[in-house]
């Protein structure tokens, strides 16, 4: 079962940093370059210097947010709770015009092992999980929560919020660049901290963001039991990571579609491309971007649907039979195979295109469809796809069979912020 526990954490001194909305930022897989240029230039103790620090010739970034870290300590710029909490956390966002609030808190999650139940969905990448080992050896500590989503049956999030917080003062609170108000009130109460932790057992928790984060806990957790030995305690922090969690509430959870851009080798006859595409497709030219979402939001009960740009037009294809794939990939699930993204892959990417999916360079991912239509104008070798969202129940259907996800495949909105609360680990 799912294992939590309250943690003294880290986080920015409010009589050092008046405003928080200064110096969070986002988690940092999901910021571009021309963004990690603007939180850098944003504020001087920014989070990013620590959490995703830039390159600099003959210099060691990862040592540097290890200096940086310990240096802030110091300075009283960061300073830790003397108390274990579990940190309460909400999030007012607009999308769609429509606005939510998505409740939840963080806590430390117990790494998994045989007494936990803790699914991920996505593959990862070992240039990634490197490059978050590295940080952490560093840091020696987690910077930013793993994202985890569970059915929460006995409702524990909104009970807690609606009777212990909705009319209390948020310990601290900010704005980030969307607008979205984030707010944090600690809970050191042993009353309120036993209903939570009661709450969540026998819950299954599936990592929704941040799975190279948690693999890397799990690795930086087997390295000091190794080094440690007999010395290392099952009790330890190390066995533990900073963890956000929430529920499938969707009033609350919001899951965004994330777009392919493909690059091709060579120039496409775009007349021999919709031939084999009415092969597996209903292929219908739609004269607008707005009738093309338009569509594909409307008929997601009925059936598969993409969209497609190129060469400024659009192209909304629905898959005729889902049948296709259970000779293409019938030794995946069926929840596997009803994927748009696996449709995408499998039948356009592979079969009619050719796309050898080691050529990472080649595809681009965006939650933003105007970032690829854009592109494609731009480039014209490059062919851009749209996809809808992924529903949660898919997501553990998939995860429960014991199978991943195709890479990018969900888009969790909005991200939780990264500088918030710190978890430091013990010196060894």
């Amino acid at each position: 079962m799912v294992e939590i526990k309250p943690f003294c954490a880290v986080y920015y001194n409010k009589d050092k940093i008046k405003d928080l909305s200064g110096v969070v930022c986002p988690p940092y897989d999901v910021i571009s370059p021309i963004e990690q240029d603007y939180y850098h230039n944003l504020d001087p103790h920014n989070f990013i210097h620590i959490l995703f620090g830039k390159d600099r010739f003959e210099e060691d970034k990862y040592k540097r947010a290890g200096i940086l870290f310990r240096n802030w300590s110091a300075e009283k710029i960061l300073v830790q709770d003397k108390k274990p909490a579990i940190y309460f956390y909400s999030q007012q966002y607009s999308i769609k015009g429509e606005k939510k609030i998505r409740l939840g808190f963080i806590a430390l999650l117990r790494l998994g092992d045989k007494n936990t139940s803790v699914f991920g969905h996505e593959h990862t990448r070992i240039e990634a999980k490197e490059d978050r080992l590295k940080i952490i050896q560093s840091v020696n500590a987690n910077l930013s929560p793993i994202f985890i989503v569970s059915k929460d049956k006995k409702r524990v999030i909104q009970r807690v919020f609606a009777r212990y917080l909705k009319n209390s003062p948020a310990f601290m609170e900010a704005k980030d660049k969307e607008n979205t108000v984030h707010k944090i009130w600690k809970i050191d109460s042993p009353e309120i901290l036993s209903l939570i932790e009661r709450g969540t057992q026998g819950e299954d928790a599936f990592i929704a963001d941040g799975h190279h984060r948690y693999e890397v806990s799990c690795a930086y957790r087997d390295e000091i039991k190794t080094r440690l030995g007999d010395r290392f305690s099952e009790d330890s922090g190390f066995n533990y990571t900073l963890a956000y969690f929430t529920n499938t509430d969707p009033r609350g959870l919001s899951i965004l579609p994330i777009h392919r851009l493909l690059k091709l080798e060579k120039p496409l006859v775009l007349e021999g491309f919709l031939l084999e595409l009415k092969k597996y497709f209903d292929v219908e030219e739609i004269k607008e971007k707005s009738r093309l979402f338009f569509l594909m939001e409307k008929g997601v009960r009925a059936g598969h649907l993409l969209g497609m740009y190129k060469d400024k037009k659009y192209w909304l294809l629905r898959l005729k039979n889902i049948k296709i794939l259970d000779k293409l990939i019938g030794d995946k699930p069926k929840e596997y195979r009803s994927l748009d993204v696996s449709i995408l892959n499998q039948i356009i990417f592979k079969d009619i295109l050719g796309y050898d999916s080691a050529n990472k360079n080649n595809l681009k991912y965006s939650a933003c469809s105007d970032d690829f239509i854009e592109a494609q104008d731009r480039e014209p070798l490059s062919i851009a796809f749209f996809l809808n969202p992924v529903k949660m129940e898919q997501i553990i259907a998939v995860a429960l069979n014991g199978f991943k996800m195709p890479a990018k495949s969900t888009y969790f909105y909005p991200k939780v912020l990264s500088g918030l609360v710190i978890n430091k680990h013990e010196e060894v």
